[in-house]
């Protein structure tokens, strides 16, 4: 329910069966969720937690860039953190913040990526390594920047954190160019898709705050929050709720946070009964989560903007053309995104492969691979050629988001020729639209998408248009009447 215990390294059998020799790998994009991290917000007091947790070595070790002189040149300036508080037990004057043995130092910030949250996802850049560079020999054994990485994260400290703490284990200082400093790409809150965005997307918004009444109605006097609040309700005096105080998703939070930890951070034993556990999960799974698949307009709202985004990467890569900015194409071999737990499963459930009803949260420092691979050697040389036609005649090329629906045969047949594999923290994955039919995967294994088959269950929820959409339909129904299931599970 919290921190992901790795599978060990795939046999020499397994990776014959991932890696085909006749296919060739092209390109990865891999989604990943944050380290362990502090709660959220300082919950349970009335149980003895404490409200500040000395796990985060990294405030004695910040650094920020400081101007030196006008006109230009930096420098980096070293410095140590301390967080304050007011002390009630004295009038509210301010006082340094401590730690259940009295700590002073390494103090953590609310929400904040913890020294374990720092080994797991150093650990997850080293398996990385492993595989892609130490036995695929699909990235360099040296960083020398160029469209090796490609680096993403949202603005929150923990997902950027993490995200170059997994560079960091894929390229560790000593096999880094000094001259090549990896760039990092973010984005205003307004315009992140990187996670379901209830501040930037008003429609969103009104879909996650009907799926989440519609859990409390579901849930509230059931059986399952009956085991619930037998458990832990006597640490709630206002009841255990889907939207009570603190909402059933904070109890999780902190009831992961503190399993993660130390002896001087945890919960009465009550929070941690298997039967406490296990319902906290499956009710703020559905809350969070069932509308993607119940709802074509959650999907589309909740994380469609993100899968659109990593099938225009492939589609880009297949046929020649890149992302312009300011002159300069970007491309990449590896896309590394730093994320969160929403992220993850909103995801997989819009492509069909989470089910509400039987997977579970996921687990710090979580990870989808979206592999990318093609024939070898290529069924149709020209093709690529075609996809990169601008011609007045064929403008349907012109966007890597153009529906496959709309492009023209010789283009949707060059997608043919390459497949996606979702690997879901190193277990593959099969969509069900892919396994639907034989010609939309590789014969014999359907993990395989054909990246034609990919497009079309990543055009079913992407929007044509986020911003515009996000403002549409405001005020109706949130839950359809009707599912609305995801494409392929029809």
């Amino acid at each position: 329910m919290t921190t992901l215990r790795p599978r060990t390294p795939y046999t020499e059998a397994e990776l014959a069966t991932l890696y085909p020799p006749h296919l060739q790998l092209q390109q990865v994009q891999i989604l990943l969720r944050h380290g362990e991290r502090t709660p959220i917000s300082a919950r349970f007091k009335n149980t003895g937690l404490p409200a500040y947790w000395p796990y985060c070595t990294a405030a004695k070790n910040l650094t920020n860039a400081v101007l030196t002189q006008e006109g230009g040149g930096f420098e980096t300036l070293a410095w140590r953190r301390k967080l304050e508080t007011l002390d009630p037990k004295n009038g509210g004057a301010p006082a340094l913040a401590r730690g259940p043995e009295g700590e002073a130092e390494n103090i953590c910030m609310p929400g904040e990526l913890t020294d374990k949250g720092r080994e797991t996802t150093l650990a997850l850049g080293r398996r990385l390594r492993g595989l892609y560079v130490e036995r695929l020999g699909f990235l360099p054994e040296r960083f020398e920047g160029g469209g090796t990485v490609g680096l993403r994260s949202t603005v929150i400290p923990r997902a950027l954190e993490s995200v170059l703490q997994v560079f960091s284990g894929l390229y560790p200082k000593g096999l880094r160019d000094g001259a090549s400093v990896p760039e990092v790409v973010m984005r205003g809150i307004a315009d992140e898709t990187l996670f379901p965005n209830e501040a930037g997307c008003k429609r969103f918004g009104q879909l996650a705050a009907g799926f989440a009444a519609r859990a409390a109605g579901r849930w509230n006097e059931s059986e399952e929050m009956g085991v619930v609040e037998k458990g832990i309700g006597k640490w709630m005096p206002e009841g255990v709720r889907v939207e009570g105080r603190p909402r059933l998703s904070g109890v999780m939070d902190t009831i992961n946070a503190t399993l993660a930890h130390g002896q001087g951070t945890k919960l009465p034993k009550e929070f941690y009964e298997d039967g406490v556990m296990r319902n906290v999960d499956r009710i703020c799974t559905d809350e969070w989560f069932g509308g993607y698949q119940e709802s074509k307009e959650y999907r589309r709202l909740g994380i469609g903007g993100l899968v659109g985004d990593v099938t225009q990467r492939m589609v880009e890569h297949v046929s020649g053309r890149t992302v312009v900015e300011e002159g300069k194409g970007r491309r990449f071999r590896m896309g590394l995104a730093g994320c969160h737990d929403t992220t993850i499963a909103a995801t997989l459930a819009s492509l069909g492969a989470f089910d509400v009803a039987k997977d579970t949260w996921p687990k710090y420092t979580s990870s989808i691979a979206f592999e990318l691979f093609q024939k070898r050697p290529a069924t149709n040389s020209t093709a690529s050629s075609v996809m990169k036609d601008s011609s007045p005649t064929r403008p349907s090329l012109l966007s890597p988001r153009t529906p496959l629906a709309s492009l023209p045969a010789s283009a949707r047949e060059h997608l043919n020729d390459y497949y996606v594999r979702l690997r879901y923290n190193d277990h593959p994955v099969t969509l069900p639209y892919c396994r639907q039919s034989p010609d939309r995967h590789l014969e014999g294994d359907p993990s395989f998408c054909t990246l034609a088959a990919f497009k079309a269950a990543a055009d079913e929820v992407t929007p044509a248009d986020w911003k515009r959409e996000c403002g549409e339909r405001l005020g109706e129904p949130a839950v359809p009447e009707v599912v609305e299931r995801v494409l392929g599970m029809d």
